[in-house]
């Protein structure tokens, strides 16, 4: 017997839709259903313009307006014209709807908590997660540049290191490659940039610049969880967009042979191989692309 792929992504919505409560009306016991809820969440996480908020919960501006004036009956938010655009609205939190939204986020990272807790395997639990969580929210990725010793940047490069260590067969040791100075890869000498997904980090990628029109391409790594959604080629292109605003004309990147999919990428994406430009112990590849 096999049970088709229908039945079994159905199940997992089923499943997902009793745990967050999507049917309950008083979502996590405070009073109000899911949907007026996410807004007070959204709304507490900074998304405070009204079509930012639209945008990020997919909703139909009727049904936003409906959600917006409940709120505000209750006196959990108050609205007024964006002072920089008055025909733009922005939704800010009362103090009551501070402490409001303080509570649910608290019951939420409890519930989290003890769910992970009950689960035999909450790593193998929470990857499955991450993987659904790419998938289906592959269209709402975003980019965003950064600094590269923010905790963020810090957390993919970290991420990025371990997995050369696996891969390579010499190992990897970042103090021994050419290791980018994070001034290098800040405006006006460069760039780095993070793939966001719903908040958290789930890809990178660098610029090294040294105010010259030739730069470096560093630091590629995308989340296991997120591969296969083409975010590779688009941080590339995020990327080279950035390079050329900055007025760099030429761009090089190293890699290695132990990761062919990231050869394959270079070569498929207008890169040509070209000589050694570097004395960095690890990579027995390198490209470089015109702009």
């Amino acid at each position: 017997m096999s049970i088709d792929p229908v039945s079994r992504y159905r199940r997992f919505s089923r499943a997902v839709t009793s745990e967050v409560g999507a049917l309950d009306h008083s979502f996590l016991g405070r009073g109000r259903p899911l949907g007026t809820a996410r807004v007070l969440n959204a709304i507490g996480h900074g998304r405070g313009e009204v079509s930012a908020i639209r945008d990020y919960l997919g909703l139909d501006s009727g049904l936003l307006s409906r959600l917006l004036r409940s709120l505000e009956a209750e006196g959990l938010i108050t609205t007024a014209p964006d002072p920089q655009d008055a025909r733009a609205r922005i939704a800010s939190l009362t103090e009551a709807g501070a402490a409001e939204f303080r509570a649910y986020e608290e019951i939420s990272n409890q519930r989290a908590t003890e769910a992970l807790a009950r689960h035999p395997r909450p790593e193998a639990l929470l990857a499955a997660m991450d993987l659904v969580a790419s998938a289906l929210g592959r269209d709402r990725i975003t980019f965003e540049e950064v600094d590269p010793r923010s905790d963020p940047a810090r957390y993919c490069l970290g991420e990025y290191y371990a997995e050369l260590g696996k891969r390579l067969k010499t190992g990897f040791d970042v103090s021994l490659s050419r290791d980018p100075e994070a001034t290098d890869m800040l405006p006006p000498r460069g760039s780095f940039l993070l793939a966001m997904s719903d908040g958290l980090p789930i890809g990178c990628v660098g610029l090294k610049g040294q105010g010259k029109p030739v730069a470096e391409i560093k630091r590629l790594w995308i989340a296991p969880s997120a591969r296969g959604l083409g975010l590779s080629r688009r941080l590339m292109e995020q990327v080279e967009d950035r390079a050329r605003a900055l007025g760099i004309t030429t761009l090089r990147l190293d890699t290695n042979s132990a990761l062919p999919e990231a050869v394959a990428l270079y070569r498929n994406s207008g890169w040509h191989e070209t000589d050694r430009f570097n004395d960095d112990p690890y990579p027995d590849h390198f490209f470089e692309k015109s702009l």
